[in-house]
């Protein structure tokens, strides 16, 4: 605890050190000064005289997280277990379980093992609950239970989970892993390639390069880059990545900050692998950072027809910054911005509103710009596609039932329930959304959409002004036909929530390998792409 202290008290002073040797700072020197002297003041007097034990570190991690609330999500303190993983996330290997771990209050969720390694090869699957680590509650550890999981290659570890309800026990041996930016790439018709990248860790470039010459070799004419979903990462390789199908030397991202170092203009540097193959680049709401700098600089050039829905946003630019003991901070240094000079940040997090939520740019705020050939395209929202399709944005009613994760819970008991022999044959039919609808029930599904909240608001006014009982009988018929509207809205979104359904039973079966020849077969979005690809003329009318 001793050293505990030590360490969470001495950051302030040398923050301290930090401040004033950066030149950026100097015009705030007093201030700054200042206000770390009375924070160290306070943090010291607190710790020694309030009237129950405190536990610094708790109280320093307290005042950290406030400090960053006010700023945007993106900059973040991390201790030394939280820079490991950053470490992992980007080289794309680590030693471990092998599975892809949601860490609860009370529990750590096998959300998806990973085909061969070590959770599979015990018997682990997707929707085991771990209550127990070795020797330690999951319940009572106070840190990120996930660390429990992770050691040294070939060392055991001991898990007490439960699954549809009962109690099993396991021993996984830890190995290294080796996760893959590109998970898959294929030929999915006679001259058509299609490439999945997932993530943009130092080793995405090298593996699409492969994954590119490799479906050339097999007589790839024609290209599909899936971005679906890709969360970004290391901005380099996002260039690198972009360079594969544009020319050497071509501006491909700007970023500009408040600090002249940072202020930085990426070109490609290598010569292309093909400049000419025709090219689609799928997107969703869940393709940030990297994957937008990839999407918009192809867009803004020309060189790709952008399809899906648009992304999410993110035109922030982070930093790491070594702090002391092994810990960092991760702060957002910059905006960035495509090479029309667009930035395609979504929300404003300097201006929220009066609840503190970040505000949306709002479209008729967007501002216009150029692609190379004179087409128009806009900033403020995320990458818009050139053709965006409406199965591909998500529904409130879809949103609502992934935040509860009832996806994945159904197709937990699916997999428990049924058995799927062959995944050429597999699909969902009338019964099973019945089923599906069903469970939503079972499981008490309701959410409560903005003009319910609003409607609610306005009620509770009415109450105060004493008008409750003059409004009541139109109040109730609103929300019945709100209600009627969202048992309709299920309904409505059958298709989309039945794609979702198939995609997480179909990975119960047949691993993340299987879902990707599944997509190939039956995803709406590579179809679509696939018909765009295969005429000529339609793909060129995009881009002029």
């Amino acid at each position: 605890m001793k050293k505990l202290l030590q360490k969470r008290i001495i950051i302030p002073l040398l923050a301290l050190t930090v401040f004033f040797s950066g030149t950026a700072f100097k015009s705030d020197f007093f201030e700054i000064a200042k206000q770390i002297e009375i924070f160290t003041t306070l943090f010291k007097e607190l710790n020694m005289n309030y009237v129950d034990e405190t536990n610094p570190g708790d109280l320093m991690d307290t005042a950290i997280k406030g400090m960053l609330e006010d700023l945007d999500p993106y900059t973040n303190y991390y201790n030394e277990q939280d820079v490991e993983a950053a470490r992992i996330n980007n080289a794309g290997d680590y030693t471990g379980i092998g599975a892809n771990v949601l860490t609860l209050k009370d529990r750590l969720v096998i959300v998806e093992p990973y085909k061969g390694y070590a959770a599979d090869k015990a018997g682990l699957k997707a929707g085991d609950e771990i209550i127990k680590v070795d020797n330690v509650v999951v319940a009572d550890f106070k840190d990120d239970a996930g660390n429990l999981l992770q050691g040294g290659a070939g060392t055991s570890v001991n898990v007490t989970y439960m699954r549809q309800g009962k109690t099993e026990t396991a021993t996984i041996q830890r190995e290294a892993v080796d996760i893959h930016a590109v998970p898959h790439y294929s030929l999915i018709s006679e001259n058509i390639g299609y490439v999945v990248l997932r993530k943009f860790n130092e080793k995405a470039s090298a593996e699409t390069i492969r994954a590119v010459r490799d479906l050339k070799n097999q007589g790839a004419k024609k290209l599909i880059l899936d971005l679906r979903g890709n969360p970004g990462g290391l901005l380099r390789e996002a260039v690198n990545i972009t360079n594969i199908f544009v020319p050497k030397n071509q501006l491909v991202v700007t970023t500009k900050s408040k600090v002249k170092k940072y202020n930085k203009t990426y070109y490609t540097k290598k010569e292309p692998l093909d400049t000419e193959i025709p090219l689609v680049v799928l997107i969703d709401g869940a393709s940030a950072s990297s994957s937008e700098i990839v999407a918009g600089a192809l867009q803004d050039l020309d060189r790709a027809v952008v399809i899906g829905a648009r992304s999410f946003g993110k035109g922030l630019v982070q930093r790491p910054k070594k702090l002391t003991y092994g810990t960092q901070m991760k702060i957002t240094i910059s905006r960035y911005y495509t090479p029309s000079g667009r930035c395609i940040q979504a929300l404003d997090y300097w201006n929220r509103d009066e609840q503190g939520k970040a505000t949306r740019v709002k479209q008729e705020n967007y501002n216009a710009f150029k692609t190379k050939k004179g087409r128009t395209v806009y900033d403020g929202g995320g990458v818009q596609p050139d053709l965006e399709l409406e199965e591909t944005e998500l529904s409130t009613i879809t949103k609502a039932i992934l935040n509860e994760q009832l996806i994945f819970k159904y197709a937990t008991d699916y997999y428990y329930n049924n058995t799927v022999a062959n995944l050429e044959t597999f699909k969902l039919g009338d019964s099973d959304f019945s089923n599906f609808k069903a469970f939503l029930n079972a499981n008490n599904f309701n959410f409560e959409t903005k003009t319910e909240k609003a409607f609610a608001d306005a009620l509770s006014v009415a109450k105060e002004e004493a008008l409750k009982s003059e409004i009541d009988s139109e109040y109730n018929q609103l929300i019945s036909t709100l209600n009627n509207y969202k048992n309709k809205a299920i309904d409505k979104n059958k298709s989309q929530l039945l794609s979702l359904l198939s995609d997480e039973i179909v990975k119960r079966y047949f691993y993340r390998e299987g879902l990707y020849s599944y997509y190939v077969a039956n995803n709406f979005e590579i179809q679509k792409g696939v018909e765009i690809l295969k005429n000529p003329s339609n793909y060129l009318s995009y881009l002029d």
